[in-house]
């Protein structure tokens, strides 16, 4: 197929994607960035986010949790934590997880003997969590 690069989402526990796309938009560190084929080669960090991409069926999004994108050939390999695609997001257990990283940042949840609350991590959890619910509105819409 022309003009078409090779999208793989690698995580530590599988290949959450490997397919054919036209178009790519990540989210890097610095922003976002768009790939398209024949791209110079590349190495990216990357945020949490929505990655975008574009294939013959369409439009479609995958949460991506941090990592780095790669341009080599004519594939992008986009190495993170979770890539996950809308159909396979608990959107419950999403929003249960964004209210216990609420509740950690406003200090109302019930902490052992001794424990910090750990502000920095709370927010990443609560960053996490509503992305993970934009996916899953993103692919009802």
């Amino acid at each position: 197929m022309a003009g078409t690069l090779t999208l793989r989402v690698i995580t530590p526990e599988r290949i959450a994607l490997d397919t054919l796309v036209q178009s790519v938009r990540v989210p890097g560190a610095d922003g976002s960035l768009g790939i398209l084929p024949r791209h110079a080669p590349m190495v990216a960090a990357l945020d949490t986010g929505l990655l975008h991409f574009h294939t013959a069926d369409g439009e479609a999004v995958m949460f991506v949790s941090g990592g780095f994108a790669e341009v080599r050939g004519e594939t992008l390999r986009v190495v993170t934590e979770a890539g996950e695609r809308p159909d396979e997001i608990d959107e419950a257990r999403a929003k249960e997880a964004e209210q216990r990283a609420r509740e950690r940042m406003a200090g109302t949840r019930p902490l052992g003997e001794g424990e910090a609350v750990d502000l920095a991590r709370a927010e990443l959890a609560l960053r996490r969590a509503l992305w993970r619910q934009r996916a899953v509105e993103y692919s009802s819409q």
